[in-house]
């Protein structure tokens, strides 16, 4: 008992002891070489959180757009032997009286053939100018009320109820918006606002006028757009079942419970339910693990780099110093305090590194980029990061910095008393 007492004793002065002298050490390090190694820590600490939530930050702007544009908070669709939702006007009057339901849209969708140049094609020898597209049929005072999809016009103006003879084009069914050269992949030449535009759909055809272009990185960008009454005309459908219900409920209301409920009134006889996240395409949750792993891979590097630049660090600090950390040695300071030293010199980086990086991350870059998206081609880039994920990043920058710190410590105090004073 007594030797564990006078160990526990001496491993607390030599704490004292080597707090004191990482004290000294750096108040008299050079301020600019305490500055590089503070702002090299504060760089791998933003390589940790910012490029890892970029990169997943990427896949989570489309996620976000697809709930806030697309599926809602919860989607209603048909059942899978039915085109469309059976009963529909009877299961809105359901949603609505859902808890937290805030509003909803409904959406006609069909397929056609757009053709451009159709009054030319006399001439047999011209080439038709023609694509397959989805027809996406909407109540435009209803989308407006549901998202701002209307603010997302590249030319153009978005559509009011009367519109029966225009339409809102997808950028990617336009060749000048969408200049790809690849025969597998077609689109329209020549067609701007204002233009005509032939639609053939079950048989029937009608010309409309493109009285806009969309650019909203989700269904709409490869769909032509019309007001709900335009799309039934074409499908010769004469009632009011719709293709696809999408509901955004309040913030606070649990989409899963909602979905529960509408199932317990019968829905599910009628349409499937689903939470936004299940109706999602299962290759952008694909691309959003992918994404999850490469961020992962790219912050173990970083971190592998931070701890190799303490290392270096350190051991170059302890080389340059061998004389003073024999003279500390030969007047009776322990290898155990000298070592702590170094180690809490370590923290120190780590911890005033981390904590400007947090501080930056959260005051400015992450509400930056939350008001400026990034503009990537298939989604508006956010950065994902919390202040969990952002601790443990910086616990486990502090944990590999304290190994680098006390490898190279260790290596120049083994070193004989003499040798190291006489600098041999």
């Amino acid at each position: 008992m007594p030797k564990k007492n006078n160990f526990i004793n001496q491993f607390m002065v030599d704490i004292r002891v080597g707090r004191f002298l990482a004290t000294r050490d750096l108040r008299r390090s050079n301020i600019w070489t305490t500055s590089l190694i503070v702002f090299v820590m504060m760089l791998t600490f933003l390589n940790l959180v910012v490029v890892g939530g970029i990169l997943v930050g990427l896949i989570q702007g489309a996620i976000d757009a697809h709930v806030k544009y697309g599926t809602g908070d919860l989607q209603i669709s048909p059942l899978a032997d039915r085109s469309a939702i059976q009963h529909t006007p009877q299961i809105i009057d359901i949603v609505k009286q859902l808890p937290g339901y805030k509003n909803h849209v409904v959406r006609y969708f069909g397929g056609a053939q757009i053709e451009s140049n159709y009054r030319a094609t006399i001439d047999p020898r011209t080439t038709r100018d023609m694509v397959s597209a989805t027809l996406m049929g909407i109540n435009p005072d209803q989308e407006r009320i549901f998202s701002d999809i209307n603010t997302k016009m590249m030319e153009g103006k978005f559509l009011d109820n009367s519109d029966v003879d225009s339409v809102i084009v997808g950028k990617n069914l336009l060749a000048k918006y969408t200049p790809i050269n690849d025969p597998s992949f077609k689109n329209l030449k020549n067609v701007d606002v204002g233009s005509k535009i032939l639609i053939t759909s079950n048989g029937v055809s009608k010309e409309y006028v493109v009285k806009g272009v969309m650019r909203s990185k989700v269904d709409f960008d490869m769909a032509v757009t019309m007001v709900d009454s335009e799309v039934r005309r074409l499908q010769n459908q004469t009632d009011f079942n719709a293709s696809r219900i999408s509901v955004h409920l309040k913030p606070g209301f649990d989409s899963a419970r909602a979905v529960q409920q509408l199932l317990d009134m019968g829905v599910g006889e009628w349409a499937r339910v689903q939470v936004s996240m299940d109706a999602i395409p299962k290759t952008v949750k694909d691309m959003k693990d992918t994404f999850d792993v490469l961020g992962m891979l790219l912050s173990v590097i970083g971190l592998a780099v931070s701890s190799i630049t303490i290392f270096i660090v350190i051991f170059v600090n302890a080389i340059t110093r061998r004389r003073y950390i024999g003279i500390l040695k030969g007047i009776g300071i322990t290898h155990r305090a000298i070592e702590i030293s170094y180690v809490a010199q370590a923290i120190f980086y780590a911890i005033l590194g981390s904590g400007i990086g947090i501080a930056t991350v959260f005051l400015f870059i992450k509400p930056f980029i939350a008001a400026h998206p990034i503009d990537f081609p298939f989604s508006d880039g956010i950065l994902v990061a919390d202040a969990t994920g952002a601790l443990l990043r910086a616990g486990v920058l502090i944990a590999s910095t304290i190994v680098a710190g006390f490898i190279p410590a260790r290596i120049i105090i083994k070193q004989n008393t003499l040798s190291a004073i006489l600098g041999r």
